[in-house]
């Protein structure tokens, strides 16, 4: 059984940074690729962006190019997303869940991940 536990989410103020952990536990072993999801209020859960198994390959939704990043430490099965210039519609549940095939492109459909997380909230305010 796969479990994926993210953290470090907060309130923060327009223009701070966050950065958020996601340790996924259960897959020794295994090369897998993990994506990072959000679900603003109302709204379907989106993403946001990808890493491959050896952080090579990274990808990014058009709406946080430049301000997010992606990187990840299998030594500690722990992936992170620093985001910076974090701004108010970036308010979101944000979760992360894994790509047991890592596979190449890497996957950007919720359908395409298995293993999810239960979320971290993001509030930035104005």
């Amino acid at each position: 059984q796969v479990q994926v536990v993210e953290s470090g989410g907060g309130l923060v103020q327009a223009g701070g940074s966050l950065r958020l952990s996601c340790t996924a536990s259960g897959r020794t072993g295994s090369r897998y690729a993990m994506g990072w999801f959000r679900q603003a209020p109302g709204k379907e859960r989106e993403f946001v962006a990808a890493i491959s198994w050896v952080g090579g390959r990274t990808k990014f939704a058009d709406s946080v190019k430049g301000r997010f990043t992606i990187s990840r430490d299998n030594a500690k099965n722990t992936g992170y997303l620093q985001m910076n210039s974090l701004k108010p519609e970036d308010t979101a549940v944000y979760y992360c869940a894994s790509d047991p095939n890592n596979s190449n492109p890497l996957y950007t459909k919720l359908w395409q991940y298995d293993s999810w997380g239960q979320g971290t909230q993001v509030t930035v305010s104005s």
